[in-house]
């Protein structure tokens, strides 16, 4: 009787230690490791980096998905910019005769009695200097610009230059040395890159989204005379236009600039002008307060199915020549209506927006090589390029 107890005491004991050791190795298995784990089931662990001598080294206070350092680093140079314009600078507009104005704001009498037109947008600083690019669209008009700084000044902008047919406009401000953003590169922009929109949305303040890249050298949308923007979905709203769409480091790819939207209200497709056309319109500003663009004189159509059929053309890229404006640089070279444009100075011509785009970057005086397709044989001129005419003033709404 004494050993059966004795086996029975021992069983149990063996059974009570192999179920302890189940629960511990179940639920606290460094325990038996011997290496320390995290401190509460709530809090994973910090990543772990493996430095290039092979030892692993923990990386405190890392956020995984957040973009708040490249947020920090642009946000100070995105700027709101507040604009005004006295009513009774236009021309034949006149409040003090109209009884709904009498009946708000009484019988005329001083100086204050003219309401006042008002807008809100955006605007980066590009430089320490108080230069700022925004939209022209914003600013166009306005008798008064106001520039808000992320410091909390306010700031009286005057206008450098504006260019309308890319629509920007150059502002500066005197304020010291103030914090400009980084220019990034349009060359390492991709389809499916993540970027920031950062502006003053609807005037409620600086407001940060996110979306992705969703195409680039977009053109076509009759929204400036030169396009070749960056689409992407990051919610753009009134208010944002001028400010900066920026990639996941920080830096400047793009000018918030327009949005497709049957109500107003961002639904996912917004267009920002992309931080190459900027820079140029930038520098030309400062250097000469104007844009200086090449222009040969035509007036091109897309090549559509409608058109080859009609004038009996190649299928293919290229821009159709449908007139050539008398005594102007492509008539002067041999340019013909009818003729479909290949190339310019051995640059591709995809549409009529391509050419406009490689026209403009030519320089006024310089020699231009065009290769045209007329009827059934490719011929090559040579054009004089002259100096862009500048275009006639419109007012967006």
């Amino acid at each position: 009787m004494t050993l059966r107890k004795l086996w029975l005491v021992f069983a149990q004991a063996v059974t009570v230690a192999m179920a302890g050791l189940f629960v511990v190795a179940t639920l606290k298995p460094d325990l038996l490791s011997g290496r320390p784990g995290p401190v509460g089931a709530a809090f994973p662990a910090a990543p772990v980096v493996i430095s290039q001598s092979g030892e692993a080294a923990r990386v405190e206070g890392t956020k995984a998905n957040s973009f708040s350092t490249a947020v920090q680093k642009a946000s100070p140079a995105v700027v709101n910019v507040s604009t005004a314009r006295d009513l009774r600078s236009i021309p034949g507009h006149s409040f003090s005769q109209d009884p709904l104005f009498r009946r708000f704001f009484g019988e005329p009498g001083g100086p204050d009695d003219e309401p006042r037109s008002r807008g809100l947008g955006s605007g980066v600083i590009v430089s320490p200097q108080g230069y700022v690019l925004t939209n022209n669209h914003v600013i166009e008009g306005m008798d008064e610009i106001v520039v808000s700084l992320n410091d909390g000044r306010d700031l009286r902008a005057k206008t450098v230059g504006v260019d309308p047919e890319t629509d920007l406009a150059v502002l500066k401000v005197e304020g010291g040395t103030l914090p400009a953003i980084t220019f990034g590169s349009l060359e390492n922009v991709q389809t499916g890159d993540v970027v920031l929109a950062i502006g003053n949305p609807l005037g409620v303040g600086k407001t940060v989204t996110m979306g992705i890249v969703s195409a680039l050298g977009r053109t076509g949308l009759g929204i400036n005379t030169f396009e070749n923007f960056i689409q992407t979905d990051a919610a753009i709203n009134q208010g944002n236009s001028g400010g900066a769409l920026v990639d996941t480091s920080g830096n400047l790819i793009g000018i918030n600039t327009a949005i497709l939207s049957g109500s107003g209200g961002s639904i996912g497709i917004g267009f920002a002008i992309p931080v190459s056309t900027a820079q140029t319109v930038l520098r030309q500003i400062i250097e000469s307060g104007a844009v200086t663009r090449g222009f040969i004189g035509v007036e091109a159509r897309e090549i559509t199915p409608e058109l080859v059929r009609e004038a009996k053309l190649v299928p293919g890229p290229g821009a159709f020549v449908a007139r050539v404006l008398p005594d102007g640089p492509a008539e002067r070279g041999g340019v013909r209506s009818g003729d479909v444009l290949l190339a310019i100075n051995g640059k591709p011509v995809a549409d009529p927006s391509a050419m406009l785009n490689i026209v403009a970057e030519l320089a006024p005086g310089s020699q231009a090589t065009m290769k045209l397709r007329r009827g059934e044989k490719d011929v090559d001129v040579g054009v004089t390029v002259g100096k862009r005419p500048a275009a006639p003033t419109v007012k967006r709404r």
